[in-house]
């Protein structure tokens, strides 16, 4: 059992529990998106007064806030009691890894210490980085009208066809980003 516990669940179990919840969601009239969890807590924390787009019943909307807790609190136990805190790497990834970014610690660590260290954080470039991601991100997500997890899990189980061109984009955008961008910065 102990083994069962630290390996993936297959793709039989965790995606028919994926459509069972998108399916719950649906009857209830909710659709599923991170994003909007965190315009939610936003508005709660009173950024209406600071911007229009905040501005909204954010009361009918509590339970996305249980969406993120449920999140956190998956994600720990999951990374407590059913992973082994390791990712499966190939071999020569790790290796370019290493000679390439100094990351040496691919495939023994889920979390680099040369990335996610604690003493990263005193770095004013880090600093910049993280900021200037998370506004990339929401920036992106507000203006595709969503996230990918809202996008790619509801919108497509939904057909719709802007979710499919705006997956299509978050696709293509992190393959330009990965392959020419990235480079560049780092």
């Amino acid at each position: 059992m102990e083994y069962l516990l630290k390996e993936p669940w297959p793709w039989y179990a965790a995606g028919p529990l994926i459509a069972l919840t998108l399916m719950i969601l649906l009857l209830l009239g909710k659709t599923f998106g991170m994003s909007s969890n965190l315009r939610t807590a936003c508005a709660a924390m009173g950024a209406g007064k600071a911007s229009d787009f905040f501005k909204f019943d954010w009361k009918s909307q509590r339970w996305n806030l249980l969406v993120v807790l449920g999140a956190i609190i998956g994600g720990w136990i999951a990374a407590t009691y059913m992973s082994t805190s390791t990712v499966a790497i190939n071999p020569q990834t790790a290796a370019q890894l290493a000679t390439d970014y100094g990351i040496t610690s691919a495939g023994t660590a889920y979390l680099p210490p040369e990335i996610f260290a604690s003493v990263n954080l005193t770095s004013l470039e880090n600093w910049l980085i993280l900021i200037g991601g998370g506004f990339l991100v929401g920036f992106g997500a507000r203006y595709a009208g969503g996230c990918t997890s809202g996008h790619a899990i509801t919108g497509l189980s939904n057909l719709q066809l802007p979710s499919l061109v705006a997956v299509i984009g978050f696709f293509i955008g992190g393959l330009v980003m990965i392959n020419w961008i990235y480079p560049l910065i780092f």
